[in-house]
């Protein structure tokens, strides 16, 4: 389906409907001051969901597999003073 362009004070004022829309599929960009800032889509259905391919085990959506072994290893005072501790 197109997508459909609606500024923010339309977007605030007819949510519930574009809401629907989006959940079927319709693609809502939503602009301020006629510049594109967000995007409202529906959510896949619960068997599009059960479709998509599992993840190999051990891996996190950025694919990142290496954790190192002092992870969880106490930190040391200057790195406790620069998260402010």
């Amino acid at each position: 389906m197109a997508s459909t362009r609606v500024n923010l004070y339309d977007a605030k004022t007819q949510l519930s409907s574009l809401v629907e829309r989006a959940a079927k599929g319709e693609e809502i960009v939503i602009a301020k001051s006629g510049r594109p800032v967000a995007r409202l889509t529906g959510l896949p259905t619960e068997d599009q969901a059960a479709q998509s391919e599992p993840r190999p085990l051990g891996q996190n959506l950025l694919g990142i597999t290496y954790i190192a072994d002092d992870f969880d290893a106490p930190l040391s005072d200057e790195e406790l003073r620069d998260f402010g501790f």
